[in-house]
């Protein structure tokens, strides 16, 4: 009995490892070359390679999409923010009436309290338009500016300080949020 436990002993895989020295772990440098682990190297490094393009493919497709929120968050604002432009644009004619009146209703012999509620209502309709964004374009006795001003004449003035800067406005010129919407029509001193 003695002799088959001995046998058995020596038979068993762990003493069979112990005396071959089996390495434990498989790498490329322990396995013999051969055709099929050539093989098994070029598909793992064309593996590995479209691994990296699929990587910079969505690395670019991340950054494509980003820039388009970018974009259309941007052009969103830009919408909003002149949307009622065509509106506005035409309401300047009136805003232009509402500046003659108020000229004439200052000159005038009215009630006092009709000029007061006239003047309130005129003061009010230019508040709502600057809410909106409308701003006047000053240009009285500043220099003559092409990227603003449309110049309807000029005319000889005495002062040499006047002489190319705007003396007198015919009409204003308005930006809507920053952005120009009407020139302003003035006369330029020479």
């Amino acid at each position: 009995m003695e002799k088959n436990q001995k046998e058995m002993q020596e038979n068993n895989p762990k003493n069979m490892a112990e005396e071959e020295e089996l390495p434990m772990e498989i790498t490329d440098e322990n396995l013999p070359v051969t055709e099929e682990n050539e093989e098994v190297a070029q598909s793992d490094e064309k593996l590995q390679n479209e691994l990296a393009e699929q990587k910079e493919k969505y690395i670019r497709l991340f950054a494509e999409f980003d820039n388009y929120k970018r974009r259309t968050s941007k052009e969103a604002i830009e919408i909003r923010q002149t949307a009622g432009k065509e509106v506005i644009v035409s309401m300047l004619d009136v805003l232009d009436d509402i500046d003659r009146a108020e000229q004439q209703l200052k000159e005038s012999d009215a009630d006092k309290a009709l000029k007061d509620g006239i003047l309130l209502v005129f003061d009010k309709f230019r508040k709502n338009l600057q809410a909106k964004g409308l701003k006047p374009i000053n240009t009285l006795h500043t220099e003559f500016d092409v990227e603003k001003d449309e110049a309807v004449s000029e005319i000889d003035v005495d002062d040499k300080k006047l002489k190319g800067k705007v003396v007198a406005e015919v009409q204003k010129g308005y930006y809507l949020n920053d952005k120009l919407i009407r020139f302003a029509k003035v006369v330029v001193g020479k």
